[in-house]
C-alpha cells in the first residue's frame, strides 16, 4: 500500500472523501451527479420531440420498441460498472492508486469485450429481438434501421458510462457532468440536422437520428478520454499500466460476482413497471396516458434520491477503505437528511403545481388531467420513502453487501406493490394501483432499515491487498516514469 507521501494531491474537481465536512462535501458532490441525470432525461426528451414532429408516431414507436432493448443492455452492465466503483472508491480510500488502475483496467477490458459482442451479436439478431416484441409491422423497418444504428453506437456509450462511474468513485463527480453536457447538446444538435438533412447533409430520417447518438457518444468518450490524460487523472493507464486492461481473473471475479446482483436490481425494476403497465392499461386509455404524465412527473422525483445514493456510495467506499468506520454512519445520516430536503422538497412544489405541469404532457384533456392529478396525490410522496431505502442501500452496496438489497426491492416490487394491485384492484379499482406505491416504498424502507441495522453487512470484505507476485509487479511499475504517482485530478 502506498505512502502516504506517495499519495497524489487532488485538483479541482477531484474530492477527498474521507476528511472534512460531511454535509457540504456530500452536498458538492451529488449536485453534479443530479446534473447529470436532468442533462440524460432532457436529452432524451427532446430527442423524443425531434422525431416526433419530423417523422411521426411510428417513429417515435419504433424507438420506444429500440429504447426497451437498450434498457436492458444497460441493466446488464450497470451492475459492473456498480461493482467498479465500489473497488476504485474504496482503493482511493486506501490511497492505493495502482489498486485503482488496476480494477479501471480488468473493468475497461470487460466492458470493450461486452461492446463488441453487443455490435456483432446485436446486429444479427436485431430483427429477432424485434419480433418477440411483437413489433407492429407498420413500425418494424423503422425500429430494424434504428436499433441497428444505435448497437454500433453502444460501445463509445458504455466504456463513457465505464469512466465516468469510476471517475465518482475517485472522487469527482464534476467531470462527468462537463462530457455528459457535451454529449448531450452534440447529439440535440445533430437530431434535427440528420434526420431532415440540411445543405450537403443528407435527409436520413429515423437512422439520422441514430446517427447522431453515435457521434455524440464517439464525441463524449473521445473528449473525455483525452481529458483523462491531459489531466493525468487516477485513472488513466500508461506504459507497463496498459496491461492491466487484460482482464485479471481475480479482479473479474469479485467485479461479476457484485456486479450481477446490482444489475439484476435494474431489470427487477423494469419486470415490476411492465407489470404495473399490464394492469394500468386494463382502465382504458385516458388512464394510461394519465400514468404515463405522472410517471414523466416521477422521472425527475426520483433523480435527487438517486444522486444522494450514488454520492452516498462513493463516499462510504472511501471510508471504508480508508477505515474511517466512524465517518460512514455520519455519511448516512447526512443523505437521509439530504433526501428528505431534496426530495421532499420537490414532491411538495409538484404537488402544488401538479395540475400546470401535467398540462404540459396531457394538453386541455382535463380528464386525463383530474386522473393524473390523483395518482401523484396518492402515489408521489411515497418516492421520499424510496429515497430512504437508495441511501441506505448505497451504504451497504459499498462494502460489497449486494444481495440482501437484491432479495429486498425483489419483495418490494414484487409480491408486495404487483400482489397488492392484483388483488385489491377488483374491489377498489384503479385506485389499487396507485396505493402499491407507497405500500411497495414502505416495505422497502421497513426491510432495508431492518437490514442496515442487523444484516451484518459491515463484515464483509472486497478489497484484498495485492498477492505478493502482484506486489513485486507494481514496484517495478512504480520505478518507471510512465508509471510513477501522478498529481489526482
Amino acid at each position: 500500500m502506498p505512502d502516504a507521501t506517495d499519495t497524489p494531491a487532488p485538483r479541482t474537481g477531484q474530492r477527498d472523501l474521507t476528511t472534512g465536512p460531511i454535509g457540504k462535501t456530500l452536498l458538492a458532490f451529488a449536485l453534479p451527479t443530479l446534473g447529470s441525470s436532468v442533462l440524460q432525461s432532457l436529452n432524451g426528451s427532446i430527442n423524443a420531440v425531434w422525431i416526433g414532429q419530423f417523422l411521426g408516431e411510428r417513429a417515435l414507436a419504433a424507438t420506444t420498441n429500440a429504447n426497451i432493448i437498450m434498457f436492458l443492455l444497460v441493466a446488464a452492465v450497470f451492475g459492473f460498472g456498480m461493482a467498479s466503483t465500489i473497488l476504485i472508491g474504496q482503493n482511493m480510500g486506501r490511497r492505493d492508486i495502482d489498486a485503482v488502475r488496476r480494477v479501471l483496467g480488468t473493468s475497461f477490458g470487460l466492458f470493450t469485450i461486452i461492446s463488441v459482442l453487443t455490435v456483432a451479436i446485436g446486429w444479427l439478431v436485431a430483427p429477432a429481438i424485434l419480433r418477440v416484441l411483437a413489433t407492429p409491422a407498420e413500425v418494424y423497418p423503422l425500429a430494424l434501421a434504428y436499433l441497428r444504428v444505435i448497437f454500433v453506437a453502444m460501445p463509445a456509450g458504455f466504456l463513457t458510462v465505464l469512466l465516468t462511474m469510476a471517475l465518482r468513485g475517485t472522487g469527482d463527480s464534476l467531470t462527468p457532468l462537463k462530457f455528459m453536457a457535451l454529449g448531450s447538446v452534440v447529439d440535440v444538435a445533430l437530431n434535427p440536422l440528420l434526420i431532415r438533412g440540411w445543405g450537403p447533409i443528407p435527409a436520413l430520417g429515423i437512422e439520422g437520428s441514430a446517427l447522431a447518438t453515435l457521434i455524440a457518444n464517439t464525441v463524449s468518450f473521445v473528449a473525455l478520454l483525452a481529458n483523462i490524460y491531459a489531466k493525468d487523472l487516477p485513472i488513466r493507464l500508461r506504459g507497463a499500466e496498459l496491461r492491466y486492461i487484460l482482464p485479471d481473473r481475480a479482479l473479474l471475479k469479485t467485479i461479476v460476482v457484485k456486479g450481477v446482483p446490482m444489475g439484476l436490481q435494474m431489470l427487477v425494476v423494469s419486470t415490476s413497471a411492465l407489470a404495473m403497465i399490464g394492469l394500468v392499461n386494463r382502465h382504458g386509455t385516458t388512464t394510461t396516458a394519465a400514468y404515463g404524465a405522472a410517471n414523466q412527473l416521477w422521472t425527475y422525483v426520483q433523480m435527487p434520491a438517486m444522486a444522494v445514493g450514488a454520492a452516498v456510495s462513493a463516499m462510504a467506499a472511501q471510508n471504508i477503505g480508508a477505515g474511517r468506520w466512524d465517518r460512514v454512519d455520519r455519511i448516512t445520516r447526512a443523505g437521509l437528511m439530504m433526501n428528505l430536503a431534496l426530495t421532499g422538497g420537490l414532491v411538495a412544489l409538484l404537488t402544488l403545481l401538479d395540475r400546470h405541469v401535467l398540462w404540459l404532457f396531457l394538453g386541455q384533456d382535463t380528464g386525463a388531467i383530474g386522473i393524473a392529478t390523483r395518482i401523484n396525490l396518492i402515489a408521489g410522496w411515497s418516492f421520499i420513502l424510496f429515497g430512504v431505502s437508495m441511501v441506505l442501500s448505497a451504504t451497504v452496496r459499498a462494502n460489497g453487501a449486494v444481495v440482501g438489497p437484491l432479495l429486498i426491492l425483489a419483495v418490494a416490487m414484487g409480491p408486495v406493490r404487483f400482489g397488492l394491485a392484483y388483488a385489491l384492484e377488483p374491489m377498489i379499482g384503479a385506485d389499487a394501483i396507485w396505493w402499491s406505491f407507497p405500500a411497495g416504498s414502505l416495505a422497502s424502507m421497513l426491510l432495508t432499515i431492518g437490514y442496515y441495522l442487523h444484516g451484518g453487512w459491515r463484515k464483509g470484505r472486497i478489497v484484498t491487498e495485492p498477492a505478493a507476485h502482484d506486489a513485486g509487479e507494481a514496484a517495478k511499475a512504480d520505478c518507471e516514469p510512465a508509471s510513477r504517482s501522478m498529481p489526482v485530478g
